[in-house]
């Protein structure tokens, strides 16, 4: 149960960034998003600097540019957000290739798209150069309760056996002629969530029964050592402080 669980996301290798402990990480990439979103929206060159630094990041840990920008379509529901607001919002207006556009709703879609795609690059960059259940474990160094962290653990494990199990459903409904057109369909589906419930359950109980037989009294055993040394604090905090002292020049030179 302590194995590493490997995921889409992660892109194995032996980086320098692959390398830190993940409490170092965490703490880093939550530091220079709070330096993005502090950021005026007008410092155009501040952003600039931040794409820099995780293009620098990318690059030290051997993270293709494709295998980033293939991933980010998560952030397709603000891009939509934000490409709504120049058209819907009030105050002085600018016509671009014909269309009127509000400049402060500009102004304001500029700086959700700048913000979450430089937020969104940096969690990409983390998910992929730490392992789902490695990172789970520097957020228990950080003090996260230890009872989430298991919870998060055995939810991202068993993730895989459940949508494993959804889809022998499904091909046990189609191999039976059953095809999903409306809602007369709709008993059929729920039947299925509700097995679908019943033996998840089943199984957790039995997991537990099977841990509880194995000595486990509360606590997961750790069978890699996350400490972190004053050289991986040393690595791990130069992303947060050159984003800090970028964030403050943008608010010095006004």
């Amino acid at each position: 149960m302590s194995a590493g669980h490997h995921h889409q996301l992660y892109r194995a290798g032996d980086s320098p960034v692959h390398r830190l402990p993940p409490q170092c990480k965490l703490l880093a990439v939550a530091a220079f998003a709070v330096a993005v979103v502090a950021t005026p929206r007008d410092r155009l060159w501040a952003f600039a600097v931040y794409a820099v630094l995780l293009a620098a990041v990318a690059a030290a840990a051997r993270v293709p540019a494709g295998f980033v920008l293939r991933r980010m379509v998560i952030e397709v529901p603000f891009v939509l957000f934000a490409v709504v607001i120049p058209l819907v919002g009030t105050g002085e207006r600018v016509a671009v290739l014909g269309v009127p556009l509000s400049v402060p709703g500009l102004w304001a879609a500029w700086n959700i798209l700048a913000k979450a795609t430089l937020g969104v690059a940096a969690s990409i960059l983390l998910a992929a150069t730490t392992e789902p259940r490695t990172l789970l474990l520097g957020a228990e160094r950080l003090r996260l309760p230890r009872l989430l962290v298991q919870i998060a653990t055995f939810m991202l494990r068993y993730m895989d056996v459940i949508l494993d199990q959804m889809r022998r459903m499904r091909i046990a409904r189609e191999s039976r002629g059953f095809v999903a057109r409306d809602l007369r369909q709709a008993p059929v589906l729920a039947k299925s969530a509700g097995a679908l419930f019943i033996r998840a359950y089943e199984r957790g109980e039995r997991v537990h029964l099977a841990m509880l037989s194995r000595g486990y009294a509360g606590e997961m055993p750790i069978i890699r050592d996350l400490s972190a040394s004053r050289r991986d604090w040393g690595l791990a905090v130069l992303l947060p402080v050159l984003a800090a002292a970028t964030a403050v020049l943008s608010w010095s030179l006004a």
